[in-house]
């Protein structure tokens, strides 16, 4: 295969082009950009049908799913992560992320389980400090 850019250059500085704008050069450049529009078409449709159809999104039904997080400091976080049939508790910080302790998914409260409210943080927060205020130490 030969490189294109070589082969463009040939291309411009034959002789065998007019160089005066003529219909026939109009025409081929006209032709190419409609072609080239139409290529660009067919990627932006195959985009968006795979897209649509969910490709590449199979690590989102993965096995690790983030239950809550909760601020602690300016970029500091608290975060729940289920593992199989555990719940992970991390602290999260700029290049460092901490275990601080290992629950069992059941002792987690479901979203059906859970009183209704404006403030869903404000539930993680508080039952995530009732749940360290009760873990063995």
């Amino acid at each position: 295969m030969r490189p294109v850019l070589p082969t463009a250059m040939l291309l411009l500085s034959s002789p065998a082009l007019p160089a005066d704008g003529s219909p026939e050069v109009a025409g081929s450049v006209v032709q190419m950009l409609l072609g080239l529009a139409l290529i660009v078409g067919l990627l932006i449709g195959s985009l968006h049908l795979l897209k649509r159809l969910g490709a590449g999104q199979a690590g989102k039904a993965g096995l690790v799913k983030v239950r809550g997080a909760a601020a602690v400091g300016p970029r500091e976080r608290v975060v729940l992560v289920e593992v199989a049939d555990k719940v992970l508790v991390l602290g999260v910080a700029p290049g460092r992320v901490t275990p601080l302790c290992t629950l069992d998914a059941l002792d987690l409260p479901t979203a059906g389980d859970a009183p209704a409210s404006a403030a869903g943080g404000a539930d993680f927060q508080a039952w995530l400090k009732q749940t360290l205020e009760r873990r063995p130490r």
